[in-house]
C-alpha cells in the first residue's frame, strides 16, 4: 500500500512539472512576430461602440495594433502576447507610470471585431467590452 501511494505521488509530481514546463514554454513561443490576425483587418476609420453605453469613439486603424491599447494611447508601453490565433489575439501590456491592461480582440470579419479589455489607467481600474467596426476612411 505504501509503495502505491509513493508511486502515485511520483506520477503526480511528474505531471505537475510537465504541465509547469509546458506553461512556461507557451508564452515564449507566442512572442515571435505574431499578431498576424490584426494585419488582416481593414484599414481606415473604426468606430468603437461600448456595451456600457459610453459615447462611441473613432480611431484610425493602420495596422490593427491601435485596437490593443484603447485606454492607454501613449507610446512606450511594453506588450506581451498571451494568445495569437487566426481569429483571436490577447495582449497584456504595461505603460510605465500609467498602469497596464490586457486586451482580447476577436475577429468576426475584416471590418468587425469584438473587444474585451481591463486594467489600471491613471491609478484607476477599468474594464469594458465593445464592438469595433470599420466606418470609413481616415
Amino acid at each position: 500500500m505504501q509503495a502505491s501511494i509513493s508511486h502515485f505521488r511520483t506520477i503526480s509530481l511528474c505531471l505537475l512539472l510537465a504541465a509547469g514546463f509546458t506553461w512556461l514554454a507557451v508564452p515564449g513561443l507566442a512572442q515571435g512576430a505574431g499578431l498576424a490576425m490584426l494585419g488582416t483587418l481593414a484599414k481606415g476609420e473604426w468606430t468603437i461602440k461600448y456595451r456600457d453605453g459610453s459615447p462611441d469613439r473613432k480611431i484610425c486603424v493602420r495596422s490593427g495594433q491601435e485596437l490593443i491599447q484603447i485606454k492607454h494611447d501613449e507610446t512606450g508601453c511594453s506588450q506581451f502576447i498571451v494568445e495569437d490565433g487566426v481569429s483571436r489575439v490577447s495582449v497584456q501590456y504595461t505603460c510605465p507610470g500609467n498602469g497596464y491592461g490586457r486586451t482580447s480582440i476577436r475577429r468576426e470579419t475584416a471590418a468587425l471585431v469584438q473587444l474585451e479589455t481591463q486594467g489600471i489607467h491613471a491609478g484607476l481600474p477599468f474594464q469594458f467590452q465593445a464592438e469595433a467596426r470599420r466606418t470609413g476612411s481616415c
